[in-house]
C-alpha cells in the first residue's frame, strides 16, 4: 500500500502556490513497493520497476546505412576516383565474406559489413562500369554510412531507467534487446467518489432539481489514461457518519481517494467533516484559477484529495495535484509539463500571485506563427470550453495582463493526458 507522510500536514496557509502544494505531496509519497513482470505490450503506460542494462550492443554488429558498394578505405586513392572490381553480394540477414584489397562488395541497407570493410559509397553516388567494375568518387570520409556495432547503445548501458513511464519508444529498445518481459510497478489503486444530493448517476433516475455526475465520469477516465487501477465508488449521500465510514473502508483497500466537490466550509459540505473524522484534513487553498478550493487529507496513510465541483476547476486540478501525484505514488519520475510559446490573440486581464489557465483554441496565422484564441464565454462549469479548445494557455504569478501578440504558454489537452 503506497503511504503519505503525516509530517505532511505540518504545512499550510492562506494561500499556497501550486508547485509548493505539489512539492509537499510528492516529496513525502512512499510509492507502491509491489512490482511484476508484464509482457512488453503489457508494459506500454506502467512505470518501469528496476533499470534496464543493455544485454546486447545496438546495433549488434557494424552494418551498411545505406544500399551501395563496401570498401577498405585505406586502399582507395587520394584526390582521384577509383575503377574497382566488385566482387560479393550481401544483402541484410545475411553473412558477409572478407572483402579483397582494391575491391568493391555489393552492399544493402542493414547488412554487416564484410570483413576488412569501412566504408561505404551510396549507390547514386557511383557510375557502373564495364566488365563488373564500379567508378568510385574522390573525396568520400572514411567511415561514411556506416553504422558501427554500438554506436545507438552501447553493451551494459542502462538503457531504461527505473521510474520511467514507458511508451512505445520504450517498449521498442526493450524488443531490440530481444526482451519479452520488463519488471514494472504494480498499478496504484485509486478510489473515486461524489457526494450530494443533487448528482444522479448516468442511466440513473434524475430529478428536476439533480445534474447527472460528469465529474466523477472524467477522472475515472484520466486516472485509467495514467495507468491506475481505478474503483468507481459512485454517488454519496450527504450524510457525515455514512460517509466516514465508506471513506475509512476505502482508505484500507486503495492508494488513493480521490473526489470533487463537497470539500469547502460551507454547511451541507459534509465531505471535508467526514474526512476529519477518520483522519486528517488540511485545506489548502491554492493560488490557483479555475480551480482555488482542493483539499488534501490523509486517512489511515491513504492520501485523499478533494477537488473543486465545477468541471473546468476539477479538470485543471486534476492535471496539476492529482496527476503528479499519482505518477509519485506509482513510482514514477518527475514528468514537467513545459508550455509550447504561442501569440495571443486575446487582451486578458488577471491578479498578480495567481496562476491561470484560459482554455484557447490554436489557428495558424499568416506569417506562420500559432495564435492563441481564448474561448469567448467565462465559467468554470462550461464544459463544452474543454471540448471546443485546444489546450489551456499557463499565465504565470507574475503576469497582470496579456495583450493580442504577446507571448504566452500552451499546454495542449494530449500533453495533458
Amino acid at each position: 500500500m503506497a503511504q503519505l507522510s503525516d509530517d505532511c500536514f505540518a504545512f499550510g496557509g492562506p494561500l499556497m502556490s501550486i508547485d509548493e502544494a505539489v512539492g509537499i505531496i510528492t516529496d513525502r509519497v512512499r510509492p507502491v513497493a509491489e512490482s511484476e513482470r508484464v509482457s512488453l505490450l503489457g508494459s506500454d503506460g506502467r512505470v518501469l520497476a528496476a533499470d534496464v542494462a543493455a544485454p546486447l550492443p545496438l546495433p549488434p554488429f557494424t552494418n551498411s546505412a545505406v544500399d551501395g558498394y563496401a570498401v577498405r578505405s585505406a586502399d582507395l586513392p587520394h584526390g582521384s576516383e577509383a575503377v574497382w572490381p566488385v566482387t560479393g553480394r550481401v544483402a541484410a540477414g545475411a553473412a558477409a565474406a572478407p572483402i579483397a584489397a582494391a575491391h568493391a562488395m555489393r552492399i544493402f541497407t542493414g547488412a554487416p559489413m564484410p570483413e576488412g570493410a569501412d566504408t561505404v559509397f551510396m549507390q547514386e553516388d557511383v557510375r557502373l562500369a564495364e566488365d563488373a567494375r564500379v567508378v568510385l568518387p574522390a573525396g568520400l570520409k572514411p567511415g561514411a554510412n556506416v553504422r558501427p556495432a554500438g554506436e545507438d547503445i552501447a553493451l551494459g548501458t542502462v538503457a531504461l531507467k527505473a521510474g520511467q513511464r514507458l511508451r512505445p519508444q520504450h517498449v521498442a529498445v526493450a524488443a531490440a534487446f530481444g526482451l519479452t518481459e520488463l519488471p514494472v510497478r504494480r498499478r496504484i489503486r485509486v478510489a473515486v467518489f461524489s457526494t450530494g444530493d443533487e448528482l444522479a448517476s448516468p442511466g440513473a433516475p434524475r430529478a428536476p432539481a439533480q445534474l447527472y455526475d460528469s465529474n466523477r465520469v472524467m477522472l475515472l477516465a484520466m486516472l485509467k489514461r495514467l495507468g491506475c487501477d481505478v474503483s468507481d465508488l459512485g454517488v454519496f449521500d450527504d450524510s457525515r457518519a455514512p460517509l466516514a465510514s465508506a471513506l475509512r473502508e476505502a482508505a484500507a483497500a486503495h492508494d488513493l481517494l480521490l473526489t470533487t466537490g463537497g470539500v469547502s466550509t460551507g454547511e451541507e459540505d459534509h465531505v471535508k467533516a467526514a474526512v476529519e473524522s477518520v483522519g486528517t484534513l488540511v485545506l489548502w487553498r491554492m493560488a490557483i484559477k479555475p480551480g482555488r478550493p482542493v483539499a488534501m487529507g490523509i486517512i489511515a496513510g491513504t492520501p485523499f484529495i478533494g477537488l473543486p465541483g465545477n468541471p473546468v476547476a476539477s479538470f485543471v486540478t486534476f492535471v496539476h495535484v492529482v496527476r503528479p501525484t499519482v505518477l509519485a505514488l506509482a513510482g514514477s519520475l518527475p514528468e514537467r509539463l513545459t508550455p509550447l510559446p504561442v501569440r495571443a490573440a486575446f487582451t486578458y486581464k488577471k491578479k498578480v500571485g495567481r496562476r491561470e489557465y484560459v482554455r484557447v483554441s490554436l489557428r495558424r496565422a499568416a506569417d506562420g506563427h500559432l495564435d492563441a484564441f481564448k474561448f469567448p464565454r467565462e465559467g468554470a462549469g462550461l464544459l463544452s470550453s474543454l471540448i471546443e479548445t485546444d489546450g489551456l494557455a499557463e499565465l504565470g504569478e507574475e503576469v497582470t495582463r496579456v495583450e493580442p501578440g504577446q507571448s504566452v504558454g500552451f499546454l495542449s489537452y494530449a500533453e495533458l493526458m
